[in-house]
């Protein structure tokens, strides 16, 4: 006979209170299902919170791209008109960029590209013109956390549609760059590059873009290159005035009129070489600052610069912008160089325009624009303001004081000289009836042995004649490479220069 079973008080065989029993393989179910949920929480964090800006920028991740050309991109203007635009691909990618004129402004603009990215104006205000920047949105933090992508900006330049016209006409198909400055504010009146490209061609992502990319890139004439800003050159004689306005401001020089005490032939010194002179005008002792202006005379300009010595002259060259790594328009210019450590012979050469000296047709365009404007220098700049798809203004750019470089009666000496080469002497081809204009020519030797065509400058200024203000342009032209036999800076420079100040002065 079986015994009767007996349950124990309160509880069953499936455990209290009639629930079925946790095993010991339940709770270890239960605690690894928990501690999954914490790891898939703890990555998740990592992800979105710490990883989030890198994961967002890394190259494999296409959706920041998409994005980014999901809505047409905003404007670069030229005076009300843009010369840029946007329009729909039918592609993965919803917008691309177009260009009005691109050849025209690629120096000014630079280029924004679906596969090799954005430069000049087109990179350094790219967060705007996306619509990414944060003074475009109304709640920054709200549009952050929904990822809302605001209308792109506009970025309004300083161009002068005519000055601009007048730079590139004027260029044509020559290597080379010019650069006009408005000098009582500094804003970029005219930035030309030749040769140029148009940006448009490579904007998208096609086989034709890239071909045109590839084809760009192989042309050895580099016409991606921009020779306003980006290439220095020897500037030969326009340096002469840095020279002139260093001498008068150290007193080397009190008259511009009277004799300089210069020797012919000036040898230079601690060699036996002589400095010579291009014409025989200046073969003579003695010769007066204005008449070594008004003939470009190497034995003169050499001479004062020694007597002014490397200290000043490092001086007066940086107080226009020489040396400087970080003159930015906000695109970055190369440096313009002047030697800081030199002997009295390499002081000679540099204080006429060669041995190591070299800069960007912006940096001498300032030369000009700070003479004229009473010794004055003002940071050049590209961009008059930023503003919102509406209108709006997000920011607007203001005149801003680069360096005093000469007390406004040296400056007012050296305008006369500069006036006196252009009615007298090399610059008289950028003479403009009813104005005023100041100027210096320069041709620099470069190559082995100075055997490469010389480069072509022309430095100035002009006014309406007896308006007795602040000129309202001051122009920088260099000619890089032509296939004249009149490379002269007063033959090639000069009237490119007048056709950019006639512009200007409404005398086209």
């Amino acid at each position: 006979m079986t015994p009767l079973r007996r349950d124990r008080p309160g509880g069953s065989a499936n455990g209290p209170q009639g629930l079925p029993g946790i095993s010991t393989t339940g709770r270890r179910a239960g605690t690894f299902c928990l501690l999954l949920i914490v790891a898939l929480a703890v990555q998740a964090t990592r992800v979105q919170v710490f990883r989030s800006d890198s994961l967002d920028h890394n190259s494999a991740n296409q959706r920041l791209t998409i994005q980014r050309y999901a809505e047409p991109r905003g404007n670069i203007l030229v005076g009300p008109d843009p010369v840029t635009g946007s329009v729909p691909t039918g592609g993965r990618y919803d917008y691309k960029r177009t260009y009005t004129d691109g050849s025209q402004y690629a120096a000014v603009t630079g280029y924004s590209s679906q596969t090799y990215g954005n430069t000049q104006l087109e990179g350094i205000e790219d967060a705007l013109l996306t619509g990414t920047d944060n003074r475009l949105a109304g709640w920054a933090v709200w549009d952050e956390i929904a990822r809302k992508q605001n209308p792109g900006g506009d970025v309004y330049t300083t161009i002068d549609k005519a000055a601009q016209q007048a730079a590139t006409r004027g260029l044509g198909s020559q290597k080379g760059a010019v650069v006009a400055i408005e000098p009582a504010t500094g804003r970029i009146l005219a930035l030309a590059s030749t040769p140029s490209y148009d940006p448009g061609s490579f904007a998208g992502s096609s086989t034709a873009d890239q071909d045109a990319w590839n084809k760009l890139r192989a042309d050895t004439d580099q016409p991606m290159l921009n020779r306003a800003l980006r290439q220095i050159y020897p500037p030969g004689s326009t340096f002469k005035v840095v020279t002139a306005a260093a001498a008068l401001s150290a007193g080397v020089v009190s008259d511009p009129g009277a004799g300089t005490g210069a020797p012919y032939p000036y040898i230079l010194p601690g060699t036996t070489t002589e400095l010579v002179n291009d014409t025989s005008a200046c073969d003579r002792p003695d010769l007066s600052l204005d008449t070594a202006m008004v003939y470009s005379c190497n034995s003169v300009m050499g001479y004062l610069g020694v007597r002014v010595g490397l200290g000043r002259m490092v001086s007066m060259a940086e107080n226009f912008g020489f040396n400087d790594p970080r003159l930015d328009i906000p695109v970055r210019a190369a440096r313009s160089n002047f030697d800081t450590k030199m002997n009295d012979s390499q002081v000679a050469l540099s204080s006429i325009g060669q041995f190591d000296t070299a800069a960007t047709p912006l940096v001498m365009a300032m030369v000009a624009a700070g003479v004229a404007n009473n010794g004055k220098v003002m940071y050049p700049q590209l961009v008059d303001k930023l503003a919102r798809s509406d209108g709006s203004t997000v920011q607007l750019m203001k005149p801003v004081t680069y360096k005093q470089a000469l007390t406004p009666e040296v400056a007012a000496q050296v305008r006369q000289l500069m006036t006196d080469v252009v009615e007298n002497g090399t610059g008289r081809n950028a003479r403009i009836s009813g104005a005023t204009v100041g100027g210096k020519t320069g041709t620099a030797q470069h190559g082995v042995d100075n055997t490469g065509v010389p480069y072509a400058w022309f430095i100035s200024w002009a006014g309406p004649s007896g308006s007795g203000g602040v000129p309202p342009v001051a122009v920088a032209v260099v000619i890089a490479d032509s296939s004249a036999t009149d490379v002269t800076g007063g033959g090639l420079a000069a009237p490119i220069a007048k056709s950019v100040m006639q512009a200007v002065l409404g005398k086209g």
